[in-house]
């Protein structure tokens, strides 16, 4: 088993508080060791051992690779239209998932892999590493069922989102008991998570409730939409479910924030969203203030949130949401990581997946203080660096797989 011995790093990242200060764990002047696909050492430079090969960063900043905990990558189509529309005031009512599902339904499965492999390639090469991704534009059996098989095809992260809309031509009460019977029972193969939007709209929280508990029941781990068009019921069913993450998180009230801090779910904020929709940022602030842990994603889907970049969201969450450069950071992985219920992600330390990434910068600083500058330097998954593009022929991107 060959080991590689990393150096010349500036700044690296942890996300381990006992080898640095705050929750970054930032180790100046590092170096660390891949074996085996997984980190064997990390420290200073000066006291690194002995490996079979070396690479040299020259100065360069080392992160975790990125958590990307929600996002929508199957679908065919694009809705620049309806962007163009909510720029010039139109209000964004979801309305528009509609429009992707008749594009979804329409598309081959090598068309929606070769989708898939597009953007995850767009990922990688800004330094995400590991990728949820949900069904949900379909809204049939056969439908759902492919595009999570599409989807388990680049990651093992994959979530049954059956319970987006409810589909024309049927009632709440008809679609509901299609998505906990027949389209559960033929997406469950290929699922680990179920999800459901819990908003005004679409699923009401008994609505979202049985959705949930069918999940469960067939060995699913449940997520929710929740709070994002307004306040309303769904944070406070995610934190009474004891769910593991809760995601957008909006619109939340005092009670809403306590019932998070409470049950120890994970607010998942999206800022790509609030940019592309204009509505209201989510006061992580306020959030982190009161104890909640915080991650942030990319919620990259064709109506909402049409990007990748995770880089993109840390400069927004810095900008606009009242996070730190290192709370930012932090929040796109390790706290992505957990939201995923994960801890071989998101972190760099022993005997976690040598998953990182190699920044064109000498501090995780950049990341926020030079929004819109590609800064990834080069991307590892396994301990192997990957190619930045997809191959020929729309498959899987190598390493990409997590």
């Amino acid at each position: 088993m060959t080991s590689t011995l990393v150096t010349g790093i500036a700044e690296l990242v942890t996300n381990d508080p006992e080898r640095g200060p705050g929750p970054l764990g930032t180790v100046p002047d590092a170096a660390l060791v891949v074996e085996g696909g997984r980190v064997a050492w990390v420290g200073p430079a000066a006291g690194a051992p002995a490996a079979d090969a070396a690479y040299d960063v020259a100065g360069r900043a080392v992160l975790p690779g990125f958590v990307d905990s929600h996002s929508h990558l199957v679908f065919a189509g694009d809705r620049a239209a309806e962007f163009a529309a909510r720029m010039a005031g139109e209000p964004y009512t979801a309305g528009g998932i509609r429009a992707t599902v008749a594009a979804t339904r329409a598309a081959t499965d090598e068309q929606l892999t070769a989708q898939v492999a597009r953007l995850v390639a767009e990922m990688r090469a800004q330094g995400t590493t590991t990728v949820e991704i949900k069904s949900g534009y379909g809204l049939t059996v056969h439908d759902e069922a492919r595009s999570l098989a599409v989807a388990a095809q680049f990651t093992t992260e994959t979530t049954f989102l059956g319970a987006h809309v409810v589909p024309e031509g049927s009632t709440p009460e008809e679609y509901v008991a299609l998505v906990t019977g027949p389209m559960l029972r033929a997406a469950a193969p290929h699922a680990r998570w179920i999800d459901a939007f819990c908003e005004e709209g679409a699923f009401d929280t008994d609505q979202a409730r049985a959705v949930l508990a069918a999940g469960a029941a067939a060995g699913l781990r449940g997520r929710l939409h929740a709070n994002q068009l307004g306040p309303g019921p769904g944070v406070r069913l995610a934190a009474e479910l004891g769910l593991v993450a809760v995601d957008h998180c909006t619109h939340l009230t005092d009670a809403d924030v306590a019932a998070l801090r409470d049950a120890g779910t994970i607010a998942t904020l999206l800022p790509g969203v609030e940019f592309s929709t204009r509505q209201p940022w989510p006061d992580a602030r306020r959030l982190l203030d009161a104890g909640v842990r915080v991650a942030l994603a990319s919620d990259c889907n064709p109506g909402s949130s049409y990007t990748t970049s995770l880089p993109l969201c840390i400069a927004l969450a810095v900008r606009e949401m009242g996070m730190t450069p290192g709370e930012a950071v932090h929040a796109a992985t390790a706290v992505g990581a957990a939201a995923l219920a994960r801890d071989d992600v998101g972190v760099l330390t022993p005997g976690s997946r040598a998953d990182l990434q190699v920044l064109e910068a000498p501090s995780h600083l950049h990341l926020a203080y030079r929004p819109g500058v590609p800064l990834t330097h080069a991307t590892w998954t396994a301990g192997r660096p990957v190619p930045q593009t997809a191959p020929a022929g729309g498959g899987p991107p190598g390493g990409a797989r997590e």
